[in-house]
């Protein structure tokens, strides 16, 4: 089992939805999130294209942050979630500065934060918060192994891509173009 999320940037409208239901979900501190939305524009012009995307934690299978954290608080769990055990953590940043997503935060209680796929509902068997909310439908979770599941399926039928492949780090989040 591997859990993974797919995001149809066609689909995205930006709105921010996912990014409110991740910090009322996960009590995420005011100025501060797991998840974010970015518009990218590219091309030239006259031939110009934007991209919408909502972002987060890439839960790695080969994850730098993991691998640089000096109390073992970073690790990956069952179906290859990435977590901070928080009374592991001692805040010293090595794994905020190793991630190559920029998701990782400083929280004010003094650990690093990040997102954690809502692994509180997913093991019984219900979707992120961010997924359950999305108005557009544009969010897919599921287990990359199991062919009948969402993300399985639309990751099989749609082109797609990650983001900085080069850092070789195997994100599990795949935007769908």
């Amino acid at each position: 089992m591997r859990y993974a999320m797919a995001v149809d940037t066609a689909k995205c409208v930006g709105c921010s939805d996912c990014v409110v239901a991740c910090q009322t979900e996960n009590d995420v501190p005011h100025g501060f999130a797991r998840d974010w939305v970015v518009e990218v524009n590219f091309g030239t012009y006259p031939e110009l294209k934007t991209e919408i995307r909502s972002e987060r934690c890439n839960h790695c299978d080969n994850a730098p942050c993991v691998r640089c954290c000096p109390t073992g608080a970073s690790k990956i769990v069952e179906g290859g979630i990435v977590l901070v055990e928080h009374d592991k953590c001692i805040g010293c940043g090595a794994c905020i500065t190793s991630c190559p997503y920029d998701a990782r935060f400083s929280h004010p209680d003094g650990y690093a934060d990040k997102c954690t796929f809502c692994e509180h509902r997913v093991k019984h068997g219900d979707d992120p918060a961010c997924v359950a909310v999305c108005p557009t439908k544009c969010l897919y979770f599921g287990d990359i192994d199991d062919p009948g599941s969402d993300v399985s399926g639309v990751i099989r039928t749609r082109e797609y891509k990650t983001l900085i492949p080069e850092a070789g780090t195997q994100p599990q989040i795949y935007f769908l173009t």
